[in-house]
């Protein structure tokens, strides 16, 4: 899941403070890594609630949607090492979910924090052209950010759109200042992880048996 991407403070994997926790953090001058909201070279793309990266894969747009769609697809594109496992069938419209079992230690940041698990929660389902989700776990209120792809067939494949959205946040998450959560490069590196795993044929041998 990209959203299940590398960073020093994953929002995504369910971990955080509590939000008083975080501005007691902010007042202590401990600053939290964020992106800062620029304008982003090339095929990335930043607005002040929204960052977007893209990619050509060579390969129809239903390949590519087979992956995002499987749980285990989120496990085989995650750049961050903490998707272990996931339980669950492949989505097909909103509303459907999934679970995914994941590893703190991965990112070192919290490690006492060990195993647990979070629920994906499909957002918008457009078959072989969009899917986005959500993540449901511990924290309360849920955060509310999304995570997605969009697709568009091209001449060489299809047009992928890596995106992250935060404009939806609860309002008192908004107010720790912690947004965004992901950067341009943690996103083009799940992208590019997706390329390879559509070449390799999805699903994989390991995948089928999961």
């Amino acid at each position: 899941m990209q959203s299940y991407l590398t960073l020093k403070y994953k929002v995504n994997a369910l971990a955080l403070p509590t939000p008083r926790a975080l501005v007691a953090l902010r007042r202590a001058a401990i600053r939290l890594p964020v992106a800062v909201p620029t304008a982003l070279t090339d095929n990335g793309r930043m607005t002040t609630e929204r960052i977007e990266v893209t990619r050509t894969i060579a390969a129809e747009p239903a390949a590519v949607f087979a992956v995002l769609r499987d749980p285990q697809g989120h496990v085989a594109i995650d750049s961050s090492g903490m998707l272990q496992s996931a339980e669950g069938e492949p989505v097909s419209k909103v509303g459907d979910s999934f679970v995914v079992h994941m590893d703190r230690e991965s990112l070192n940041d919290y490690p006492e924090l060990g195993r647990y698990d979070v629920t994906v929660v499909i957002s918008a389902f457009d078959k072989d052209r969009e899917i986005a989700w959500k993540i449901v776990g511990q924290i309360r209120p849920p955060i509310g950010h999304v995570y997605g792809y969009q697709l568009e067939p091209v001449d060489a494949g299809t047009l992928v759109t890596s995106f992250y959205d935060w404009s939806d946040i609860d309002e008192r998450w908004r107010a720790a200042g912690i947004f965004p959560v992901i950067s341009e490069g943690a996103l083009r590196a799940t992208l590019g992880i997706l390329a390879r795993t559509v070449a390799r044929g999805w699903p994989t041998s390991a995948a089928a048996v999961s």
